[in-house]
């Protein structure tokens, strides 16, 4: 199995039992080692009292897209530690677009910068999120779960 078939397998297998971000109307758009990019359209129950998407949904979909480019090599991974900034306002009725890079693994540790973006290409907000592997597999793979 190449990398890549094993972040998309992986990604495949996660989803199908992520109903958080499933019932949020996120997809996955691109997949790959140490990747990941997400959309979450913002609906009218996602805004708060200014009429703008709630917090909470903009980190929800970052925090998703960090989960994703993590568990892309089927080792189970877990949030260690995030820290978000919100820069802009994401709008009612857009597309939000989530982008997880992988900045630095070293053993059962990682760094994962995420960049939330609007339609128009404005930045809303960005994350950091730190990982921590644990034992098992998202799959069965060469016959063991370390």
């Amino acid at each position: 199995m190449t990398p890549q078939e094993r972040a998309e397998r992986a990604a495949e297998t996660m989803l199908a039992k992520d109903s958080a971000s499933r019932d949020l109307g996120m997809k996955i758009t691109h997949i790959a080692p140490g990747a990941a990019t997400l959309t979450m359209p913002v609906t009218a129950k996602m805004l708060n009292g200014h009429q703008i998407c709630h917090g909470g949904f903009i980190f929800t979909l970052a925090d998703s897209a960090f989960a994703f480019a993590c568990n892309s090599y089927n080792r189970l991974t877990v949030a260690q530690q995030n820290q978000i900034t919100y820069v802009t306002s994401g709008k009612a009725d857009e597309l939000l677009t989530a982008t997880a890079l992988e900045t630095a693994l070293s053993g059962r540790s990682g760094v994962y910068d995420v960049m939330v973006t609007g339609e128009d290409g404005r930045i809303v907000a960005t994350m950091r999120g730190l990982s921590r592997t644990i034992k098992g597999q998202l799959f069965p793979e060469h016959g063991d779960d370390t």
